[in-house]
């Protein structure tokens, strides 16, 4: 099968399309024919090599964290998918590949296509909807009338975060450029600042819930606009211990990450505010409540550009450069 690969870590390593071995499926995997795949800024750090102390992975490396497709074979074990079901997933950590003709899935991180979408516009959802339901419904427990502060909101993540914040009743800031204060508008932003014209920390107060996900400056400004009992979810960093810990990395890297998020958590403390990093994990059953929410209107996805699949390296770059509305996508087939 053909795939785009690369072959060694770096910055300036530019992957290419190339033959690969067709994936073995487990018996609680199915392989599935891949139409569309996702691109994220996280297939980048791993090329980079940032996430090489959690996630080892061996060279030659197929990136990809979104998939939407169709079921062409399936293990003995399997029993909700059969031959010929159109598809959406994150795969799992160890086994992505979504930048490639096939891949193997595991049953369990696996959901049934949103009727109502297109193959490209699926691939655009698992990863940053999994990344909102957990940090949003699992870790912060949102409820009706609670405030929110959502960063980036025209970003992959920002633009399905707003939704699925309006669609439990919380009241929903954000921040943008003047660009795209409209489209965030759109997905039901109530609150709007432009980040180039005004400082959110000189403005919001008394947050329940922060969803960071920029860089360590904005991290601890945004420590200042919770009330005390709020909760700041990171999706950017700094990892913390709990977070070592679930991953089962070695003691070596929990003393890393503690030392890493030494600094936040102190300031956290100090404010009575709740800190947690989260790398979200692949789950079918969160996806399929997704896709329940999607095929019933309360949210839509939100695609910038397709690239044909020859220009994966392309799509990645301009997904680097931190300008997307909503999501980039590869077509495969």
């Amino acid at each position: 099968m053909k795939a785009f690969i690369v072959d060694s870590y770096g910055k300036k390593v530019d992957g290419r399309i190339g033959p690969m071995p067709v994936p073995e499926i487990r018996p609680n995997e199915v392989l599935v024919q891949v139409h569309a795949a996702g691109v994220n800024l996280l297939d980048s750090k791993i090329r980079n090599g940032e996430f090489k102390l959690i996630l080892p992975y061996h060279l030659p490396l197929i990136l990809g964290h979104d998939v939407a497709g169709v079921v062409v074979k399936v293990g003995p074990q399997v029993r909700q998918f059969k031959l010929g079901d159109e598809v959406y997933a994150r795969p799992d950590d160890f086994r992505i590949g979504a930048f490639a003709e096939l891949i193997a899935i595991k049953e369990d991180s696996l959901a049934m296509k949103p009727k109502s979408l297109t193959m490209e516009e699926a691939a655009s959802i698992p990863l940053v909807g999994l990344t909102v339901w957990q940090a949003l419904i699992e870790l912060a427990n949102l409820k009706k009338g609670q405030k929110v502060f959502i960063q980036a909101g025209s970003g992959g993540v920002g633009t399905f975060a707003i939704q699925l914040a309006k669609h439990m009743g919380a009241i929903v800031a954000t921040t943008t450029s003047t660009a795209n204060i409209d489209l965030v508008k759109s997905l039901g932003a109530d609150i709007v600042i432009d980040y180039k014209k005004d400082d959110f920390e000189k403005i919001l107060q008394d947050y329940d819930v922060v969803l960071n996900s920029q860089d360590g400056k904005t991290l601890e400004k945004s420590l200042q606009i919770l009330k005390p009992g709020g909760k700041l979810i990171s999706i950017s960093g700094p990892p913390d211990v709990d977070f070592a810990k679930k991953i089962g990395a070695p003691w070596f890297v929990q003393f890393i990450m503690r030392l890493l998020s030494f600094g936040v958590r102190r300031k956290a403390m100090r404010r009575h505010i709740d800190y947690s990093f989260l790398f979200m994990r692949a789950h079918g059953r969160q996806l399929r409540e997704i896709t329940t929410l999607i095929d019933a209107g309360a949210i839509r996805p939100v695609v910038d550009k397709i690239f044909p699949f020859e220009a994966t390296g392309e799509a990645m770059a301009y997904v680097e450069k931190g300008r997307a509305k909503g999501k980039v996508v590869v077509k495969i087939l």
